[in-house]
C-alpha cells in the first residue's frame, strides 16, 4: 500500500467518525509529521486514482471511439473542477480559523511584548 492509499484511507476513516476533512487532514499530517498541504495532496492523489480507467486497447480509432474518448476526458475535466473547489474552500475555510485564531490572541500577544519591552527599559 502506497503512503498516499494510506492517508486516503486514515482520512476516511477519521471522516467517517464524525471529524471534518480539514481536521483529518491536520491529525493526519500530525501522525506523519508533514505539513497538511502534503497530507491533503496524497489524499487527492490517491483518491484520483480510483476513478481513473485503463484506456481500452484498439487497433485503429473510430470517429465514434474519438467522440468517445473526448467526451470522457471532458468528463473527468468537470470532476476536477469541482474537487478543486471543493480544496480552495477547505483552504479558505482553514484561512479564516487561522485569521480569527490570530485576531482572538494579538491583544494578549502584544500586551506580553510590552510588558517584556516595559521590563528591558
Amino acid at each position: 500500500m502506497t503512503k498516499a492509499q494510506e492517508v486516503y484511507e486514515k482520512v476516511n476513516a477519521l471522516m467517517k467518525g464524525g471529524v471534518s476533512r480539514p481536521e483529518a487532514f491536520k491529525q493526519v499530517a500530525g501522525e506523519y509529521s508533514q505539513p497538511v498541504n502534503s497530507i491533503r495532496s496524497s489524499y487527492y492523489a490517491a483518491a484520483g486514482k480510483g476513478e481513473s480507467k485503463p484506456r481500452p486497447r484498439r487497433r485503429e480509432t473510430t470517429p465514434d471511439d474519438a467522440l468517445a474518448d473526448a467526451r470522457a476526458s471532458l468528463e473527468r475535466s468537470i470532476a476536477n473542477i469541482d474537487r478543486e473547489v471543493e480544496v480552495a474552500q477547505e483552504r479558505a475555510a482553514e484561512a479564516t480559523r487561522e485569521y480569527e485564531a490570530l485576531k482572538g490572541s494579538a491583544t494578549e500577544r502584544k500586551a506580553a511584548i510590552e510588558q517584556r519591552l516595559d521590563a528591558l527599559r
